[in-house]
């Protein structure tokens, strides 16, 4: 399984790379929107900074006005691909893109048949959002299982991002029922190492040390 981050704030990215384990950021406008800086510098900077591939979102929803958007996203950097809403203009955008080389991945899914259309216009990636499914007393969880069980029967290509991640049981589930990707905040990714016992037998071992005669 793949771990991205899911934020625009290039030092909560710096942070994750140094653990070692960070395979690609995803960004949306309401997390740009938080740096108080111009949205094509900010994802600019992200692209320079991370060797996998960062997701950048279109903010148009006609075919047209995404298409224009998308290809100059893309030349932002060689790792950008482009965020399009599940839409049926943006499953519009997405079949074209695919056929110019431009990588997509389609966001807002919530449920498995939205997820198929999307792998059959072409989708790169895919992105199930599990928290805001749970939100409203759904499974969020059942819908990746779902999806990744569609893309096995027919062999799609397309990845699945599990995003709207909110715990670390989410990744545990996600990493469970094979999801290509887990995209996490960085609140969550900081926690996922965590574990009392953890903290309590290190305690141990340290004061235990000091007894060992020098």
């Amino acid at each position: 399984m793949k771990f991205f981050i899911d934020t625009a704030d290039i030092n909560e990215i710096k942070k994750a790379q140094e653990v070692g384990i960070l395979d690609g950021v995803t960004t949306n406008p309401t997390l740009v929107s938080k740096i108080g800086r111009p949205y094509r510098e900010v994802l600019k900077e992200i692209a320079a900074a991370v060797k996998g591939p960062v997701s950048a979102e279109v903010i148009g929803v006609e075919y047209e006005a995404m298409i224009r958007e998308a290809r100059e996203l893309a030349r932002l950097g060689d790792n950008i691909n482009i965020k399009i809403p599940l839409i049926e203009e943006g499953l519009k955008a997405v079949k074209t893109l695919t056929a110019e080389g431009i990588k997509t991945n389609v966001t807002l899914c919530f449920n498995a048949v939205q997820a198929l259309m999307a792998a059959k216009a072409g989708a790169s990636f895919i992105s199930p959002f599990v928290g805001r499914l749970d939100d409203i007393s759904s499974e969020g969880m059942d819908v990746v299982e779902e999806i990744l069980a569609i893309y096995n029967n027919y062999g799609f290509e397309t990845e699945v991002i599990v995003a709207s991640i909110r715990n670390p049981l989410h990744i545990k589930y996600a990493a469970m029922m094979g999801a290509d990707i887990a995209t996490i905040p960085f609140s969550v990714f900081k926690s996922i190492v965590k574990h009392p016992l953890t903290d309590k037998g290190l305690a141990q071992f340290l004061e235990d040390y000091k007894k060992i005669p020098k």
